[in-house]
């Protein structure tokens, strides 16, 4: 059929303040593709390659690899500070800075000591304290003005050893909207801040001063600026690689496609003067929600330090999450030289500073990350995780050393801290897989395959009437009612029985049945069957009774191990023209096995989940 070009009509729609799009469908769309032109403003906006240069270079990093995790440096205590409605005070600052350092980073900004009394404090807090271990260097940032340059040297007094970090935005918008500023007049300034730190740090002679400089908004700066600023300030700092200077380059305000990005580090890594005494950082923010993959990017093009936050917390929509990053080289193989053994403890601590939580569906740490509600993921997941267990077993080596492929777990949720018992959930679209799993592990039940639909069916109706999740606790009362009471109280009920084998392979059963119906119970009978097998006995017993039954499927496993423990015992019967399973359970096998027989019939007698 042609396909129509009119528009839907609006009026119909729930949403009378959306403008729904009803322009046309551009000419030469596929015909499976109906979208038509919308009403918003896109052309007041101009593409990335449009605002700035991006030189070309015969791109070397689609083919390099991260085989080692660059040098990480949170920027919670400064730039993440600064995207709090409810900035932190010493107390939680000095939390997070701890936190910090139990991780493993040894390079932390902490502060903006000029910017407010709060952050000034914090320094000298952690100067006058002792909180700085050895290994791990503070970093303090800068505008570049004479007077605040002047109060962070008065911050840094007394630290071991201290980073100096210059900015200065240098994109045209931000010299001619925000500076008022040519593009040399920039550049001067710079160099007089520059200067100016180089002077105060050698009137310390005995300190531990290196510098860092950012020319703010670098992914929209022309590059030969760039350059000219930062290798300038490479001689003038006299960079070496015992003294190095880091030149961090910042997308300040993501405006491209990461690639794009990624071409701009390749080409600063190519043409920095002094390479070998310069750390080249980067410093992504996630406005297009592509920081993650702009740092990824930015080290295989020759990056060696990355800026960011734990989950991400900065203005606008954040910085680049280094919690994400670090773990993807995890799940690589890769050493992320930071510890997150346990991820609840970090994603607490962090939430309790900020005061923001972490969302539940945030990449390895949010509370539902590892877990799974879909019949299809945790058929998959429980399937994989005995898979694992088997080959751990198989290789002699303890299941958190063995390799992990488990489907749709991209890493072991116990190398986080985290535990099994949240991976798999079960509510009104979970299978009986998952299903089949939480019994098992939180109850001991191995259920038969062809047991496991007929039970998944009756959780699903569970689920759906109350619209909530069921726990392994409601699990366990659902097949407790659904298979297990039925054998107990009735409507037929067993009395005394005995088991007998006469002959071999010629077994007889002598049984008492009771059998009540709505109008009171009838007397109990004495019946006797016979068969090979004390249940085709017992079935023979129930035949002579007026209960034929026909059994199809047998398997019983123990709960625990020894001669004490608890035994249960599933069958699958033919009673009449439909198929009913039941179960036992008991410390006798045969017995819990003649409680299933009699389950099966009882729930047959209910018409209830037969099929």
């Amino acid at each position: 059929m042609p396909r129509s070009h009119s528009a839907n009509s609006a009026a119909t729609l729930p949403f009378p303040t959306l403008r729904t799009p009803a322009g046309p469908v551009p000419a030469d769309a596929p015909a499976w593709n109906p979208q038509r032109g919308s009403a918003m403003p896109a052309h007041r906006y101009r593409p990335a390659h449009d605002r700035v240069a991006v030189p070309l270079t015969e791109r070397a990093w689609p083919a390099a690899r991260i085989e080692r995790a660059p040098l990480w440096v949170p920027v919670d205590l400064r730039d993440g500070n600064q995207a709090l409605a409810e900035p932190m005070d010493t107390s939680r600052k000095r939390r997070m800075f701890d936190l910090l350092v139990a991780m493993g980073f040894k390079e932390i900004e902490v502060a903006y000591p000029s910017a407010s009394r709060t952050d000034f404090d914090f320094v000298r807090h952690l100067a006058g304290s002792g909180a700085v271990p050895d290994e791990v260097t503070v970093v303090v940032f800068t505008p570049a003005r004479r007077e605040l340059i002047e109060r962070t040297f008065e911050a840094i007094e007394g630290l071991p050893r201290t980073v100096v970090h210059l900015y200065t935005p240098t994109a045209p918008t931000w010299r001619e909207v925000v500076l008022g500023r040519s593009r040399d007049e920039v550049h001067r300034l710079v160099r007089a801040a520059a200067t100016q730190m180089a002077r105060l740090a050698a009137a310390r002679p005995g300190a531990d001063i290196r510098f860092q400089f950012s020319p703010e908004v670098f992914n929209l700066t022309e590059p030969d600026l760039v350059l000219e600023i930062c290798n300038g300030l490479t001689e003038l700092w006299d960079a070496a690689p015992d003294r190095p200077v880091t030149h961090n380059l910042p997308a300040t305000v993501e405006v491209a496609t990461p690639i794009v990005y990624a071409d701009q580090i390749e080409y600063m890594h190519r043409h920095l003067a002094r390479r070998d005494g310069v750390v080249l950082s980067v410093h992504p923010h996630n406005d297009r929600g592509t920081g993650v993959a702009c740092a990824e990017l930015a080290v295989l093009a020759g990056a060696q330090r990355v800026e960011g936050c734990l989950f991400g917390n900065g203005e606008r929509t954040g910085n680049v999450d280094l919690v994400t990053l670090a773990l993807n080289l995890h799940t690589q193989g890769v050493d992320p030289m930071l510890d997150f053994s346990d991820i609840g403890t970090v994603r607490r601590t962090v939430e309790d500073c900020i005061r923001l939580p972490v969302h539940p569906r945030h990449p390895y740490a949010g509370e539902l990350v590892h877990t799974a509600f879909s019949g299809t993921h945790q058929d998959a997941i429980s399937k994989g995780l005995a898979h694992h267990a088997r080959r751990a077993a198989g290789l002699g080596v303890p299941e958190c050393e063995a390799p992990w492929e488990v489907p749709y777990l991209p890493v072991d949720p116990a190398d986080l801290g985290c535990t099994y018992e949240a991976v798999i959930r079960v509510n009104s679209q979970s299978g009986k897989g998952g299903i089949a799993h939480l019994l098992q592990v939180h109850h001991g039940l191995d259920l038969p395959q062809d047991l496991r639909p007929d039970f998944s069916r009756t959780v699903q109706r569970a689920t759906d009437d109350s619209g909530q999740e069921a726990t392994p606790k409601d699990l366990w009362e659902l097949f407790r009612s659904t298979y297990l009471a039925p054998g107990e109280d009735g409507p037929l009920t067993l009395g005394p029985w005995t088991a007998t084998e006469p002959a071999p392979g010629r077994h007889r059963v002598r049984c008492e049945l009771s059998e009540g119906d709505a109008e009171g119970e009838e007397g109990p009978g004495c019946y006797e069957g016979s068969g090979n097998g004390p249940l085709a006995a017992f079935a023979d017993a129930l035949a002579a009774a007026g209960h034929p039954v026909d059994i199809l499927a047998y398997a019983e496993h123990g709960l625990a191990s020894g001669p004490d423990s608890a035994a249960v015992a599933y069958v699958q019967c033919r009673i009449g023209d439909a198929t009913y399973w039941g179960a036992g359970q008991d410390t006798s096998v045969l017995t819990a096995s003649v409680r299933a027989v009699l389950s099966a019939v009882n729930r047959a007698s209910g018409n209830r989940g037969g099929r």
